[in-house]
């Protein structure tokens, strides 16, 4: 089976959780026997080609995207021209593909063209919403730019993969895609993804963070609404109440970081509290082994592929019971989850956390034994391949398309 991948992250361009997926979801699909090739943008400095056993990664290059201040919308719609270009090229020399298969609205115009142009099936994996992410409303007309483009890709799929029951659902209500179109594949993680830090001597490392008496509280994500930063600060002088040697290290950047490092100095938490903004891969990997409890307090998560991370480097996991994060996290078995958007409850499950490590630990554990067993690539590539496999026998009983 030859498969056409388009995707708008792909390493070394990670943004969120759409290029920790493709970056596995690929290897691990030629494991499989699929012989893949992923189209992408070229986002920063990389090979304009390059292989790995099974398929080939191709960067398009996609000159002045974001140089000319139209919004992030028309610059994506732009560069899809130069990637629909590229990848009909790359099927008129090396022959046709089985079916493309396309993840979110970003490279969206590029699959739905290239579907049309040549007839292949298009499977699509949506990831997240814009309407799911502006909790329900679309506030500007990028946004309703967007939401029409991830309708469109339902539309014109042939089968429509979500990550969640959650994202299935919501697909459902925001775009009328029938719910036996669609099927549920959740996201990985490769559970040795942190074996080599975990072997390390991070004592020095985490001195930079902590004081070695102090318990490190560690929220990863984009400082966006969304993501539930301001839960988590407003629920810091309740957590050092209770357990006063705990120290929050929030990592990320985003719109709304200077505002709320203004709210942290001016709550005087400054010295229990870091906001660091951006840190490499290497620091942020480290500080989840490093952590004592990793937090996520999401008020929108589709998935929350963070608490995955987490649970790879054997941390014990607090996250809000809120759509895919609920079906990532099974509390008191996995991890806590707490009431979405409610400081209290967020509170309440960083200090039974800190309080009961031993507990804290058995969890850890059944955290570890699921990334084995449902959340390894393997299984998810395996999977994705049966959908793959019924998309190309369907496509055969039809005579004409």
């Amino acid at each position: 089976m030859r498969v056409l991948m388009l995707s708008w992250e792909y390493p070394p361009n990670v943004v969120g959780g759409l290029g920790t997926h493709t970056a596995e979801i690929a290897p691990a699909l030629a494991r499989q026997g699929i012989e893949l090739t992923v189209v992408t943008p070229m986002m920063c400095e990389a090979p304009e080609e390059e292989a790995f056993i099974g398929g080939r990664i191709v960067r398009v290059p996609v000159e002045g995207h974001g140089a000319y201040g139209s919004s992030f919308y028309t610059d994506t719609l732009n560069a899809n021209g130069p990637i629909e270009e590229a990848a009909a090229r790359i099927i008129e020399e090396t022959g046709p593909f089985d079916l493309i298969h396309n993840h979110d609205w970003l490279t969206s115009f590029a699959a739905v063209a290239l579907k049309n142009r040549y007839h292949i099936p298009l499977v699509a994996t949506i990831h997240a919403t814009e309407r799911g992410r502006g909790r329900g409303n679309l506030w500007n007309d990028d946004a309703i730019a967007i939401n029409d483009a991830e309708w469109r890709l339902t539309y014109e799929a042939w089968r429509v993969i979500a990550c969640t029951h959650y994202m299935a659902k919501e697909l459902g209500d925001f775009f009328g895609v029938p719910s036996n179109k669609v099927d549920v594949v959740p996201n990985g993680m490769r559970a040795d993804h942190f074996a080599d830090i975990l072997a390390e001597d991070l004592t020095e490392f985490r001195a930079r963070w902590a004081h070695p008496e102090e318990k490190l509280v560690l929220f990863v994500g984009r400082m966006v609404h969304e993501k539930g930063p301001y839960v988590l600060v407003d629920a810091v002088p309740e957590v050092l109440r209770a357990v006063p040697e705990a120290k929050f290290v929030m990592v990320g950047k985003g719109p709304e970081l200077e505002y709320l490092r203004g709210v942290v100095a001016g709550r005087g938490l400054v010295d229990k509290v870091a906001l660091p903004g951006f840190v490499d891969d290497g620091d942020r990997d480290r500080l989840y082994v490093a952590a004592d409890v990793a937090v996520f307090p999401s008020l929108y998560e589709p998935f929350g592929i963070v608490a995955l991370e987490a649970m790879a480097a054997r941390t014990p996991v607090v996250v809000s019971e809120v759509a895919g994060l609920a079906e990532v996290v099974q509390h008191a078995e996995t991890g806590i989850t707490t009431l979405p958007g409610q400081p209290a409850s967020c509170a309440w499950g960083i200090i039974h956390t800190l309080q009961h490590p031993e507990w804290a630990q058995m969890r850890v554990q059944n955290a570890v034994d699921a990334l084995h067993t449902r959340f390894n690539w393997d299984i998810i590539a395996r999977q994705t391949g049966e959908v793959y496999a019924r998309v190309c026998a369907e496509r055969h009983t039809i005579t004409s398309w």
